[in-house]
């Protein structure tokens, strides 16, 4: 189990996606049942928040794979802040994130299948080979299948009843977990081919720089993503705290645990460190991943557990990270007080930086931790100074690299 493990992206997102589906499903009996009751806002908004995360960092749409440019970035990060706002405020966004969803689920699985069938023909290479491509080839037509279908229901409440839209949710989770698989194997069968020269770099060149390829890591982007997350959630905190609009806590909640799951999965990164992905971390990220689902389809279920779990997560990955950062310096420090050698510039703003926001992170923890100690207007302001912290990290990190 602790081996280091080789998922990508792609099937990280696939088995988020997968376990969403699938507890829904689950969920959705007892629901029915009058058991739980049911946030359809934050249900709707987390999943186009998971959806963002396929397009801003690898250009992977519900509508097939685009090119990763600035503006295509742009376009999951507007879609990103929409599904945020549904997360956090309810009762505003509840239809048009239905139907928004739905023609995302509906006209995607459609483009999709025609893609893997006609257009691009893909489907008859693949069976033609044979073996694990061809598995390929079922997983994704299933998968097109059960989305359209999917669609048509979040489309048509009323066209199918609880039960059997439950059963079709739970469907649509395993066909994601199937396709993970698949994708997995291929890749292990069939490595990428490195990179070539563009024989279209002049016309490349030509376009305007906002349709040009971003080159925007994985960890600077989900840092920019967090940012934004934190600086939206602390500015309508400010309109929550002075009573003008309603507040989704569990919806805050579950994207925050659904956001950390996939930093665990996909890079080791924890609030506690940087850990090897293992199997132990992979299924840690699920964990997460599995209560942030249950935090933001059913409110009230899991709110005083997640609370404290984030609380102490934050006040002690807070500290943790502050002790790593200084205990090395303090080492390097001679007993005249002298240090060892020339800091560059960038490197002492990275570590102001990582400094102010470990301190923000801390203070979070505890407000988390013990509801109340923090006046709510005080807590908005913390979250704002917290994601505007982490943009200034993903503008420092990349200067620092150069340095070294």
């Amino acid at each position: 189990m602790e081996d280091d493990t080789d998922l990508s992206l792609e099937v990280v997102i696939l088995l988020i996606l997968g376990m969403f589906m699938l507890l829904f499903g689950v969920l959705l009996l007892k629901i029915h049942a009058g058991r739980l009751s049911y946030n359809p806002d934050s249900t709707y908004g987390l999943f186009l928040v998971i959806v963002s995360f396929q397009v801003i960092t690898m250009g992977k749409t519900p509508f097939g794979d685009l090119r990763r440019s600035w503006a295509l970035i742009a376009i999951g990060m507007c879609a990103a802040i929409f599904g945020m706002f549904a997360c956090f405020i309810p009762g505003y966004a509840t239809g048009f994130a239905r139907i928004f969803v739905g023609i995302v689920l509906f006209v995607g699985g459609i483009v999709l299948f025609v893609q893997l069938f006609i257009a691009d023909k893909k489907a008859r290479t693949w069976v033609t080979l044979g073996g694990m491509l061809q598995q390929l080839t079922i997983a994704c037509a299933l998968t097109y299948v059960l989305t359209i279908l999917t669609g048509v229901t979040t489309l048509f409440p009323g066209s199918t009843t609880d039960p059997q839209t439950a059963g079709l949710l739970v469907a649509y989770g395993l066909s994601f977990f199937y396709l993970a698989w698949c994708i997995g194997k291929v890749r292990r069968l069939y490595p990428p081919a490195t990179a070539t020269v563009d024989p279209d770099a002049a016309a490349v060149k030509g376009r305007l720089y906002i349709f040009r390829e971003a080159s925007l890591p994985f960890s600077l982007a989900i840092l920019i993503i967090l940012g934004i997350l934190l600086t939206v959630l602390g500015l309508l905190l400010f309109p929550v705290n002075l009573g003008v609009i309603a507040f989704s806590p569990d919806g805050q909640l579950g994207l925050l645990l659904t956001v950390t799951s996939i930093q665990i999965m996909s890079l080791g990164e924890t609030p506690l460190g940087q850990f090897k992905r293992s199997w132990s971390i992979i299924m840690a990220g699920l964990l997460f991943a599995a209560l942030g689902v249950v935090s933001s389809i059913v409110p009230g279920l899991l709110t005083g557990m997640i609370q404290i779990l984030l609380g102490l997560l934050n006040l002690s990955g807070g500290a943790v990270s502050l002790a790593k950062l200084y205990l090395p310096m303090l080492r390097e420090i001679n007993p005249r007080g002298n240090s060892a050698g020339v800091v560059p510039p960038a490197v002492k703003r990275l570590a102001a930086t990582q400094t102010a926001l470990n301190c923000v992170q801390i203070a979070f923890g505890a407000a988390t931790l013990i509801p109340g100690v923090v006046p709510g207007l005080v807590m908005a302001g913390v979250l704002v100074i917290n994601g505007l912290l982490l943009f200034m990290l993903a503008s420092a990190l990349p200067k620092v690299t150069e340095v070294r």
